[in-house]
């Protein structure tokens, strides 16, 4: 293939462009800001999961606490009314007395075990309470912070995107002073090598493997004239001869 010397020194500079869209393609995908907002919204929904979790418990204690007290205060009820009755005299069967006797002891008994299981269900309501608090507390504030470290990527985000946007432009019109079939085989040789098409030769050596060329092979390019387009032994990519090749 043939294509002026000139048109050869243009792809080094279509080269650089393409280089500098897969450095911003590279770096958009591996923000560090972008992997630690995937990670705070994983926080963000399993806190929100324990915050749930958590309010269930608590629900689910404080109904119990409802019912604790509710035990407590019947069996308190139950043992006014007979003390009251115990207190009036009204009572002549001493049988029936004792009976009565009997019970307030076994009401305060089962009063006292009642009010142990009150108390610990109320201290496991406020433990339960406190784990709601924390996991709504630890949700928004992970939830302010997601919104700045959002409005950061987005920032760096539209960054990329306008460089993007300008390099575009830049390759569109320079792809377009190139000859047709050495932009076709440039791009056929940039697709298999990694996004590199074109390498310059400086001082003997391939910009594209960075593999020094035999004194043989400058040789043959000494003798080569400049609008044959050449590729590396090597690599295969294009080699583009400048002055400051080392061929002369």
């Amino acid at each position: 293939m043939k294509a002026e010397a000139a048109a050869q020194k243009l792809l080094l500079d279509l080269q650089r462009l393409d280089t500098r869209s897969t450095q911003l393609e590279h770096r958009d995908r591996t923000l560090p800001q972008k992997q630690e907002l995937a990670e705070l919204n994983q926080r963000i929904q399993r806190l929100h999961d324990e915050h749930v979790a958590a309010r269930v418990i608590a629900g689910d204690l404080e109904r119990d606490q409802v019912r604790a007290d509710a035990d407590v205060d019947q069996v308190r009820e139950r043992a006014v009314k007979d003390q009251v009755l115990l207190d009036s005299g009204s009572i002549g069967d001493p049988k029936q007395l004792q009976n009565l006797q009997h019970e307030l002891v076994s009401l305060a008994r089962r009063q006292a075990e009642l009010e142990d299981i009150e108390l610990e269900i109320m201290e496991r309501v406020e433990g339960a309470q406190a784990a709601v608090r924390q996991y709504a507390a630890q949700h928004e504030e992970a939830l302010v912070i997601r919104e700045s470290l959002t409005a950061e990527v987005d920032s760096l985000v539209a960054e990329i995107d306008a460089e993007r946007e300008v390099l575009s432009v830049d390759r569109k019109e320079l792809a377009g002073r190139i000859p047709t079939d050495l932009l076709g085989l440039y791009e056929k040789i940039r697709a298999d090598q990694n996004g590199v098409g074109a390498a310059h030769l400086h001082r003997g050596q391939c910009e594209g493997c960075r593999l020094q060329l035999p004194p043989n092979e400058l040789e043959r390019l000494r003798s080569i004239e400049s609008d044959e387009v050449v590729r590396c032994e090597e690599c295969r990519r294009i080699l583009v001869r400048t002055a400051e090749s080392g061929l002369q």
